[in-house]
């Protein structure tokens, strides 16, 4: 129960609004009914019934007559302008736009193909035969032997989790998750109703050994990873650390999607080897390996894949084929030009990154010189410390001066967490990251309440 002043129906109502602006509770989730959720959280259910009315008031819950009570956003919250809209600086998403020159030069690679395929009826359920090959070789030549029938084309990676999550997994099930962690992997778990049970990350890695501990004492049915470049971290998981996770969900009986979205954009190490091809790792048929073209090409294609053992292949198409029945085929041809030009554009790709990563980098140590990071060594944003739990009011804040920023508890799972975090993309150019920062730099400044909070508890180094 919050510490706010008011009546208890008022103080469980304002906990459940900040579960759902955090994202710990997503939206369009189906709230048990008060009968069973009084119980579980101690209050009465008159207690509970007044706090519920309050959410409805204020768009926060909707109910439908015979199908529940579900979560929802006010409509004036979800469509609310900036003072400034056309000067907005988008900073929630980490992912790259893609140099035109190069979106052309697949354009115009692509062209023929699409000639030799118009013919056909254009369904793929398991994906266009050249992309699926094309992905398949790509992790051969990393050191994954694959074929093409191991690889499933899904309409990014966040549809690749949901049917995974789908197919292995039951209402009420356990899902080993890092904290913090990508928050759609987090949605799309709770959206499943099924149970989140969390294994820490810093910035110092993970803590195996208690991830270890999760694995035996909580035994989920699955467990989802980020290894590569951690989103938001950008840690790295050692070969070492890999085996040990791997012989550990092994033993627990455990599924292990590893999320490799973000594996290609290796900034100051060499490109990693596949999770699941990790020295001893044996066959390690029960790791999911999940991709994207997203982080390291461009979002705007949807493209993404689950590579696992043929047999799982098949039973997740099946299971897609109830969605829908595949992926657009021109886009897919797009993919694998760019695929194929991946090689000679690698370079070029990382040299951008490391530029804006440094160019953030510079411009927070210039305007607040007080926020604390490390630099990863991949992936696409900082993780800093702001010293202050701080984070959801300076958010909010910045949003009126034209920045849209996410709040370190969007990445938790648990209520109340990372509140003192950033999480700073450098997926923009340098001149506009720098435009950002100075913007954050001007609300923290200016914010009485923000200003306040500082004042009281000093800056932690």
């Amino acid at each position: 129960m919050p510490c706010a002043q008011g009546p208890a129906y008022q103080q469980l109502a304002s906990a459940i609004q900040k579960l759902i602006l955090e994202g710990q509770v997503g939206l369009h989730v189906r709230m048990p009914a008060e009968r069973e959720l009084a119980p579980e959280l101690a209050v009465s259910r008159t207690t509970l019934t007044a706090a519920y009315g309050v959410l409805r008031d204020t768009g926060y819950l909707h109910s439908r007559r015979g199908s529940g009570t579900w979560t929802a956003l006010p409509a004036e919250q979800t469509m609310r302008p900036l003072s400034a809209p056309d000067a907005c600086i988008d900073l929630t998403t980490a992912s790259l736009g893609i140099p035109p020159r190069d979106l052309a030069q697949a354009y115009a690679q692509a062209g023929p193909r699409v000639e030799g395929i118009a013919s056909t009826s254009g369904y793929h359920p398991f994906g266009l035969p050249e992309l699926r090959a094309a992905i398949a070789d790509r992790y051969t030549r990393r050191g994954l032997p694959t074929r093409s029938d191991q690889i499933l084309i899904t309409t990014g990676a966040q549809q690749a989790l949901t049917l995974t999550l789908e197919l292995l997994c039951t209402a009420g099930d356990r899902v080993l998750v890092e904290s913090p962690t990508y928050p759609n992997a987090l949605a799309a778990i709770r959206r499943a109703g099924l149970r989140a049970v969390s294994t820490p990350v810093d910035d110092n890695g993970w803590n195996i050994g208690a991830l270890e501990q999760a694995l035996r004492q909580d035994a989920p049915r699955l467990a989802y990873l980020i290894p590569h470049f951690h989103n938001p971290i950008g840690s790295l998981m050692p070969a070492d650390e890999c085996r040990r996770v791997l012989d550990a969900t092994r033993r627990s009986g455990t599924w292990l999607v590893a999320d490799e979205t973000l594996t290609d954009l290796a900034l100051d190490t060499p490109v990693p080897t596949p999770f699941a091809a990790t020295e001893s790792a044996g066959t390690a048929d029960h790791v999911l390996t999940v991709g994207s073209l997203s982080k390291s090409h461009w979002a705007g294609l949807r493209i993404g894949w689950v590579r696992a053992t043929p047999g799982f292949v098949a039973n997740l198409s099946v299971l897609r084929m109830a969605h829908d029945l595949g992926g657009p085929v021109v886009e897919q041809l797009l993919a694998v030009s760019l695929i194929e030009q991946s090689d000679e554009q690698h370079a070029g790709r990382v040299a951008r990154v490391r530029e804006q990563r440094a160019a953030l980098a510079e411009a927070l140590r210039h305007h607040l010189p007080q926020w604390r990071w490390q630099s990863p060594v991949g992936g696409l944003s900082l993780w800093v410390d702001l010293g202050q739990p701080i984070a959801s009011v300076l958010a909010e804040r910045a949003e009126e001066r034209g920045v849209r920023i996410v709040g370190g508890g969007r990445f938790g799972v648990d209520p109340g967490t990372f509140d003192r975090r950033l999480r700073i993309p450098y997926a923009l150019p340098p001149s506009t990251l720098g435009d950002a920062v100075s913007r954050l730099a001007e609300v923290l400044g200016h914010s009485t309440e923000l200003a306040d909070s500082t004042a009281r508890g000093g800056w932690v180094v």
